[in-house]
């Protein structure tokens, strides 16, 4: 689908946030021998208005599902889009080199569906580091919830930071697979301007995502879809194919993304048998044994 340019005029904080990153990240001096940051860290609250229907309607429709499905509420998976300014907050004065971060996958728990139309209350901190002196790994929380309910929408980053080049020992593994035993359940075709079109839904306009001669100079073959957009992608396949459209089933997910996703990209979302826990095995891939762009679970939520 074609996503309007107009659309971007809702993305101020957003790209704010995103300027402040980069200028952060473009002046910072590390200090390599400050060591981890206490954690959990101080918490980072604030108030930000409706998210706009016409913008949540957009970006459930490029992700494959029905805002009449929605019923009025907010898709869970949306959260970056709030919460990247306030989450950037978390990671101020951290010891490490913040250009360097990259985003390692996802977490999201749906306490209870955020209605269309009120404002949000964000509180976000650093959750956890884990420094292992070659590389560090910050897990950073967001809850989102309306009025003077306790309970909402828990989302959590994780993100990696190469710190010193490790020697690898023992055999080289190999890259991450869609499971043998996976069933496919959707199929997206994803053109060129699938990063573009994101960006303009979520703000996030880092140039990897529509710049092609750029995102070959940070290393990647082409331009690479944003991970947040493969885990919405990934879930509306699943309520459609396995909840017969009812996104109100969906209860959480948790991802992490294994591999760039490369554009223009046809590609699979496949499950695998549910656990014990109930939660379902999830990836996104060209077929099964084959690459993965994506691995993780989703869940329902209780009945």
């Amino acid at each position: 689908m074609a996503v309007t340019n107009l659309h971007i005029r809702h993305q101020g904080p957003v790209l704010s946030g995103l300027v402040r990153v980069a200028w952060a990240a473009a002046t910072q001096k590390t200090d390599q021998t400050a060591g981890p940051p206490e954690t959990p860290g101080p918490v980072y609250a604030e108030v930000v208005g409706p998210r706009p229907k016409a913008l949540v309607d957009d970006l459930v429709r490029w992700s494959g599902g029905s805002p009449r499905a929605w019923k009025g509420t907010v898709p869970p998976y949306m959260f970056p889009q709030w919460g990247f300014p306030v989450q950037g907050r978390t990671l101020t004065g951290i010891p490490y080199p913040m250009a360097k971060v990259l985003n390692q996958g996802c977490r999201f728990e749906v306490q209870e569906p955020l209605p269309m139309g009120k404002p949000l209350t964000l509180k976000a901190h650093l959750e956890g580091v884990d420094d292992d002196g070659s590389r560090a790994k910050l897990h950073q929380r967001l809850v989102t919830t309306v009025g003077d309910s306790d309970s909402g929408l828990l989302s959590d980053i994780f993100a990696y930071v190469p710190l010193a080049r490790k020697k690898r020992s023992g055999p080289r593994r190999g890259p991450p697979t869609v499971p043998l035993n996976a069933v496919e359940v959707g199929r997206r075709r994803l053109g060129k301007s699938a990063g573009l079109d994101f960006a303009r839904l979520t703000g996030d306009f880092n140039p990897v995502h529509w710049i092609g001669p750029y995102a070959k100079m940070a290393g990647f073959r082409g331009i690479i879809l944003h991970g947040f957009a493969t885990a919405a992608l990934a879930v509306e396949a699943v309520v459609a194919a396995k909840w017969l459209g009812n996104p109100h089933k969906l209860g959480g997910l948790e991802v992490r993304f294994t591999r760039p996703l490369v554009l223009p990209a046809r590609v699979g979302v496949f499950l695998g048998p549910p656990e014990e826990d109930g939660r379902i095995p999830l990836a996104v891939g060209a077929a099964p044994g084959g690459e993965a762009y994506m691995l993780g679970h989703i869940w329902a939520r209780p009945s």
